[in-house]
């Protein structure tokens, strides 16, 4: 080490050697003088700096070193296959640490809930004894890319009964996504009012949450007034805004909030131009949707997605221009999906089309093999035609393949808790109770009657 005196820089390469060289003479105490320079320097995070770092400690005789060397090494392997999507290997590695890699453990809850394998990601996640805010983030994530918006409040109860700190603000926004998607305005301002009370730091994401909480939950006015107030607005938060006016057919300041964003510099992409597609598709603006479609890649370099010519192609159906929509069909560069042929069957619907109608069935079923709720769609479609013999053909193979549609399903928020209510389910604890309150309704709309 006498060459720092000199000014000479130690590289990564020389300190390997010295250690490869310390190990082979097993003086730990000169190992160790080493690690620490490593540490101050910051050579000890490569490959080949952990490799040598592993094999002196091992032949110096200090297992237990060696072992959390070896420990994060793996651990930061699982962690790339959780990010890969490669679970079965993650699974391996993490199985060949002998599950106490805590490090590991979090990587593989946030592989399963990222990947929807909710139950394996809950059953690591009650195995921890203590649990970081980043498992409990990991969690809530999970369960709200799977829209099991229950399950996210539920959480909620638990991390508040569990632990004694504040969540953050990532778990608030996978709960404000809950009630977004659910539509839960009571809770969501609930919320709100937590973090105001807590007060807690509302960043660009969580600000975004709260608008586009309070758009999809009916309350547009407030979302479009906590808009105003925000003084640093994002591409995110303009997104949030476009899509709230989409959803509630305001299509006039979606395009006028559109505009804003240009005229402060920010470049659309392809979340902004869905949701102005949307807006145009609502009310049926042709011409103006295809002057955003078609301005997507020549003004703003943006490529269409698959869900944007879906848009285009349920615009053209509620504007009776089916020709245009199979024109578009022929022009997708990238192969047709479900969503495509299930958005071009839509339009074949509303336009009682049942000639296409039977070219998109056919392409559906070499594409999904099953097409359960489109079968009712199309038996519905020729019964509007007066075609019995096409809706008998399409009973059939509802009875052959035991298709039938989606229950229906509705929920409220009342006391705390979301209720859910399923077509022909009596499995709800106070279905008694419902019914009873049903029949004295039921009586009292007679006697009016």
């Amino acid at each position: 080490m006498k060459s720092l005196d000199y000014g000479i820089r130690i590289d990564e390469i020389s300190l390997t050697t010295m250690l490869n060289l310390t190990a082979k003479l097993e003086v730990v105490s000169y190992g160790r003088e080493l690690h620490s320079f490593m540490v101050k320097t910051a050579n000890d995070s490569s490959g080949f700096a952990v490799s040598s770092l592993i094999d002196m400690y091992s032949k110096c005789g200090y297992f237990q070193e060696a072992w959390w060397f070896l420990v994060d090494i793996e651990g930061g392997i699982v962690d790339v296959y959780c990010k890969c999507g490669n679970m079965k290997y993650a699974k391996s590695v993490h199985a060949a640490m002998g599950f106490e890699n805590s490090f590991s453990v979090t990587s593989m809850i946030m592989g399963h809930a990222f990947h929807g394998n909710l139950v394996e990601a809950r059953r690591l996640f009650d195995s921890l004894a203590e649990k970081s805010t980043v498992v409990w983030t990991a969690l809530f994530s999970g369960y709200l890319k799977s829209q099991k918006c229950e399950a996210v409040f539920e959480l909620l109860s638990e991390f508040r009964a569990k632990e004694s700190i504040v969540p953050d603000a990532a778990i608030l926004i996978s709960v404000l996504g809950a009630c977004a998607i659910k539509a839960a305005l009571d809770p969501g301002k609930q919320i709100h009012a937590y973090i105001l009370r807590s007060r807690i730091e509302v960043d660009k994401k969580l600000f975004s949450a709260l608008v586009d909480m309070y758009s999809k939950s009916g309350s547009i006015t407030y979302a479009e007034s906590l808009f105003k107030r925000g003084s640093d607005r994002d591409i995110i938060l303009y997104n949030v805004m476009l899509a709230g006016y989409a959803h509630h057919g305001l299509e006039n300041k979606a395009i006028q909030i559109f505009n804003e964003m240009l005229e402060r510099g920010i470049k659309p992409d392809v979340v902004t131009f869905l949701a102005i597609l949307s807006a145009c598709r609502h009310s049926c603006l042709v011409e103006l949707g295809e002057q955003f479609f078609y301005s997507m890649k020549k003004d703003y370099n943006v490529l269409p997605e698959i869900e944007h010519y879906a848009c285009m192609i349920d615009l053209y159906g509620r504007a009776n221009q089916l020709d245009k929509a199979k024109e578009l069909m022929r022009k997708i560069p990238i192969e047709s999906d479900t969503i495509i042929w299930g958005a071009f069957l839509n339009a074949c619907r509303v336009n009682g089309n049942t000639i296409l109608a039977r070219e998109a069935e056919e392409r559906l079923l070499k594409l999904e093999g099953d097409i359960g709720d489109r079968y009712v769609q199309l038996a519905n479609l020729y019964a509007a035609e007066r075609n019995w013999d096409e809706v008998c053909r399409i009973r059939k193979k509802m009875k052959g393949k035991e298709a039938k549609k989606a229950a229906g399903c509705s929920w409220l928020y009342v006391e705390n808790g979301v209720h859910i209510f399923i077509s022909g389910d009596k499995t709800h604890p106070r279905t008694e109770a419902i019914n009873f309150t049903l029949a004295l309704l039921a009586e009292e709309l007679y006697q009016i009657s």
